[in-house]
Order: C-alpha cells, then sequence, then structure tokens
C-alpha cells in the first residue's frame, strides 16, 4: 500500500511542479526546489516541528519556546508548506530556529532530509498526516509525535475508507497529543492505538498575542469597531451588508475587513469599490492620520491577533460558509465579544464558549441584528468579553501537558 502511495504522490508532484514552482516568487524559488528535494541545511542534531500554514505555526510557537529552553544543544527545525507560512514562521519562531519548506513525501528525498538534520524527534502540529514521512522517520528510529492534533468528521469520514491502511500509518507515531475527546476518539476510530493517545488541550489557549495593538487603530475615531477576521469568498459581502446596515444607527461604527488569504485582497477591494463604502488599504494609505472611511481593508500578514484588541466585536470569517471556521481564541485572549456562524466545526471547544455566554452563533440572516443588540448594550458586549477571557486562562496549560508526553520520547 505505501509503494501504491508513493506512485500516486510522484504522479502528482509531476503534475503540479511547474505550476507550484512558478507560483512562488522568483526570490524563493531556488530555496524551495533545494528543500522540497530534501536538500536542507546541515546540522549536528536538531528536533523537527512541521506546522503546514500561518494558523499552525502560530499554534506552534509556545512548544518552540519550550523545546528552545529545555533543549539548547539542539537546533530547532520548523517546516511549513506555505509561503505565508514561512513569513510567519520566520517573524515568529525562536531566534536561531530552521525555517524549510517541507520535503516530499518520497522515501530517497526523505532520507536526504534525515542524513542533513540529524532529527531526534518529528512533531507534526494538527492534522498533517503523511504516510512516508511517519514510516521513513520511524524506521530511522526518529520518534514521531503528532502534537496539538484535531481531526474533523468530514476528515475521519474519508479516512475510515482506507482505516486498514492508517492503522498501518499510524503505528509508526509514537504518541497522539489530542485537543480534546472528540479528537482522541476519532483517531482511535481509524487506527490509532488507545494507548498512544492522549487528551492534552488546545495549544492555541497558550499563544497568547505577539506584541502591542497597533498604533494606528487609534485613528479610527470614538466609534465601536467591528474586526472581521480571516474571511473566505462569499463572507466579505454578508458581513459588510450587516455593519452597512448597522451604520444607519452608529454613523462613527467602522469595520475592519482581514481576508483570509493574501492573493484575495485585490478581490475584495473590487467588492469594497462596487459597494460604494468608503474604505482605506492598510498598506496603502497613511493610517497614523485620523480616518473618516468606514472599512480598512486589513492587507498584511501577521497583524491581525494583535488588532483584535482594538475590537468591540469580533466577528469569526470561515463559518458562514460550511468550511469548518477559524480560531476564536485571539479574540478571546483580549476579552472581546465574539459572533460566529453556524459552521465553526472545525473547533469543537467553541461549544462552551456560546454555553457560558462568550461567543454567540447566528445564521448569515441574523447577523444585523445581533450585531445591532451587542452595539445598543455594550455592558452585554462587555460581559461576554470577560467570560471569554476567562474561557481562555482556564483551559491553559496545553503545551505543558504535551512536553511531559514529549520528554518520554526525545533521549
Amino acid at each position: 500500500m505505501f509503494l501504491l502511495y508513493s506512485l500516486l504522490y510522484a504522479m502528482a508532484v509531476f503534475i503540479l511542479f511547474v505550476p507550484e514552482y512558478l507560483k512562488r516568487p522568483k526570490e524563493l524559488r531556488r530555496r524551495w526546489l533545494r528543500e522540497k528535494f530534501g536538500y536542507l541545511p546541515r546540522t549536528k542534531s536538531s528536533i523537527w516541528i512541521h506546522a503546514v500554514s500561518v494558523g499552525e505555526v502560530s499554534a506552534s510557537v509556545p512548544l518552540l519556546n519550550k523545546l528552545r529552553a529545555e533543549y539548547p544543544q539542539f537546533n530547532l527545525i520548523l517546516s511549513t508548506i506555505t509561503d505565508t507560512g514561512q513569513k510567519v514562521a520566520l517573524a515568529k519562531a525562536p531566534e536561531g530556529t530552521t525555517v524549510v519548506y517541507l520535503p516530499f513525501d518520497l522515501k530517497n528525498i526523505l532520507d536526504r532530509a534525515i542524513r542533513r538534520a540529524k532529527p531526534k524527534a518529528f512533531l507534526v502540529m494538527e492534522t498533517e498526516l503523511w504516510p512516508n514521512i511517519f514510516r521513513t522517520f520511524s524506521l530511522r528510529r526518529v520518534p514521531v509525535l503528532v502534537v496539538n492534533g484535531r481531526i474533523s468528521e468530514k476528515s475521519v469520514s474519508g479516512y475510515r475508507k482506507i482505516s486498514f491502511f492508517m492503522k498501518k500509518v499510524f503505528s509508526y507515531v509514537g504518541a497522539f497529543c489530542m485537543q480534546g475527546q472528540v479528537d482522541a476518539d476519532r483517531i482511535s476510530s481509524i487506527g490509532a492505538e488507545k494507548n498512544k493517545v492522549s487528551v492534552v488541550g488546545n495549544f492555541k489557549f497558550d499563544m497568547g498575542v505577539a506584541g502591542e495593538i497597533p498604533v494606528w487603530t487609534g485613528c479610527l475615531g470614538r466609534g465601536p469597531v467591528i474586526v472581521a477576521g480571516s474571511t473566505h469568498r462569499g463572507e466579505e459581502e454578508l458581513i459588510l451588508a450587516a455593519c452597512t446596515e448597522n451604520m444607519t444607527f452608529f454613523p462613527d461604527l467602522k469595520l475592519i475587513l482581514a481576508p483570509r488569504h493574501p492573493e484575495r485582497f485585490e478581490e475584495v477591494e473590487d467588492i469594497l469599490k462596487k459597494s460604494g463604502t468608503s474604505y482605506v488599504r492598510r498598506t496603502r494609505t497613511d493610517v497614523s492620520a485620523p480616518q473618516r472611511a468606514s472599512v480598512v481593508l486589513l492587507d498584511t500578514i501577521g497583524e491581525l491577533s494583535a488588532v483584535y484588541g482594538a475590537a468591540d466585536i469580533a466577528i469569526m470569517g470561515k463559518s458562514f460558509k460550511d468550511e469548518g471556521g477559524q480560531n476564536p481564541l485571539e479574540p478571546a485572549f483580549w476579552g472581546k465579544p465574539i459572533i460566529c456562524g453556524p459552521h465553526m466545526e472545525n473547533f469543537p471547544f467553541i461549544k462552551d464558549f456560546y454555553r457560558e455566554g462568550a461567543a454567540f452563533e447566528v445564521e448569515a440572516a441574523a447577523l444585523p441584528k445581533k450585531i445591532k443588540e451587542l452595539l445598543v448594550a455594550p455592558e452585554k458586549a462587555k460581559a461576554a468579553g470577560r467570560k471569554a477571557r476567562e474561557l481562555y486562562v482556564r483551559n491553559s496549560g496545553a503545551v505543558y501537558r504535551a512536553m511531559v508526553i514529549i520528554r518520554q520520547l526525545i533521549v
């Protein structure tokens, strides 16, 4: 089965290689090419952490800091797949961390990468399940751990169809440190040995926020501020319409709109132009000057988590379409009331927030009404924010619990 997987994977690489190479900025192409084929910087020994993109990289930072403090003799390697993940990794990882692209999941390439990196352990963040990586590292006596693990119901239904294969893949993993009991049950149901599965919590409760609230947000005026974070296609129009409706009652209301993917910044700007709403782009305007525009298009990377600190209300992107939601813990850190759409499946702990009144689940049609409800009752909004902060603090400590397990496998 591993041979069939490798053949199919190699075919996919062959088909997608040129487009993937060309989509990289020219200054990254040579490094991307070398690292994808396993030519990593040489180290004497390392601990290798893989985080696919921005969210996983940010969640890995508390763990990286713990590993740096506890194992100063080892180099830290942080791999990603996306270019945006690379940017955030270079900005947030502890000093001295080697940031690379994850090599292709093919044995010969992985053998080369292992010879050069000499890892003492390979830690995979969240749901990155790579059959050849797990097998090759384990056979070379490099412990493999899934940390901050989560798995969606949709993914489970797919993996169950090949559970005979996944059981073999998971046999090469030394430990599964899962976010919640639901995730632990799901990973066990598709082949993970129960004695290897532990519930440690979600690293994102340990993240904190890098940096202070940006100074420019203080120039938005005295009116309420709504931050719509990590929005996806089809959500910007919905959120913009809901906020515009409320601007009739709150003319000083400001919306900070933050699309999830940088390649959509121009597309979202076109939406703003067509709407006739006054707006500015964060990177193209002197936002340190007093702002009369109703909308700020946040076209930066890595700033959103701090921008939530300026919000009176946070709206979670990716939750009004059937996409699974975005991380509500960043606004919770700042003690902000959170509005979510009906699709937060990737964050099952959000049910605790709903239950305790720290967040509110609404259908798209009810979004304008919920925004108005919180704006006309600021004390209710602040109370919800305080509850969100309390839940954030109460659930911290996942990295500490994961480190207990990691220590047993790193020798």
